[in-house]
């Protein structure tokens, strides 16, 4: 089968006062992949990010989505070509439901009224997607963060993901939940969703990548292949 690349970053490149946060970095990711990006604080993996979510302007560079190219992206055109990123800090709001959460800002209207029945319905679909077992009508504040982060996946699946971005994922999450969203992360790769997984835990890329990038002091370094790569030569990269 053909490779598709989902995602193509060229020579992308963001300065600070004082600090070259991105220096010419390339990366790119396919359809139905998970891409580990993997470097030390300070490397630029938020940089990267930030850059392709459409949240900062690069200063030099190009960002290819579906073939088309861009000097910068908004949020919005990011998300019309379907990349979700969900950041440790979970965007979801605790006093509304789970329902409300994933159409907030998207909400289904009938005779120019909300239509719950039709979003409660909805979000139970993108639930069962992510195995979230509790009622669409829960509030947020009622749940434990694993079950927020996958409120998240859920919003993501919503919109019609294509490139989902997790960042730090298993940060304040026990082992048996880090092993339920791996498989739920298996499960999206089926469906062709690229992911772009970040973690200092190399455990975990080694166990749920398929490639890794290594970033360094806002450069690019390497991209191997997890199965033939160890930690050791990971952290060598890497520091």
């Amino acid at each position: 089968m053909k490779e598709e690349i989902a995602l193509a970053v060229n020579n992308l490149t963001k300065k600070y006062p004082g600090v070259v946060a991105l220096d010419g970095v390339s990366f790119g990711i396919q359809r139905g992949e998970i891409h580990a990006l993997l470097g030390e604080n300070g490397a630029g993996k938020s940089t990267l990010i930030k850059s392709i979510a459409g949240a900062i302007e690069p200063d030099d560079g190009s960002i290819i989505l579906d073939g088309q190219k861009y000097q910068k992206l908004t949020p919005k055109e990011s998300r019309s070509h379907g990349v979700e990123v969900i950041y440790q800090e979970f965007n979801l709001v605790p006093e509304m439901s789970v329902y409300e959460n994933i159409f907030l800002g998207k909400e289904i209207v009938k005779g120019g009224r909300v239509d719950h029945k039709k979003e409660i319905e909805e979000a139970k679909k993108c639930m069962d997607r992510v195995g979230l077992d509790c009622s669409p009508k829960t509030l947020i504040s009622e749940l434990s963060v694993a079950k927020k982060q996958l409120v998240e996946i859920a919003k993501a699946i919503s919109n019609d993901v294509k490139i989902l971005v997790l960042d730090e994922p298993t940060a304040a999450i026990t082992d048996k939940e880090t092993e339920m969203l791996f498989d739920i992360i298996r499960e999206l790769k089926k469906q062709g969703i690229g992911i772009i997984y970040i973690s200092h835990r190399l455990s975990e890329l080694l166990e749920i990548g398929d490639v890794c990038t290594v970033m360094r002091d806002g450069e690019y370094i390497d991209t191997v292949n997890i199965k033939d790569t160890t930690e050791d030569e990971l952290t060598r990269l890497m520091v």
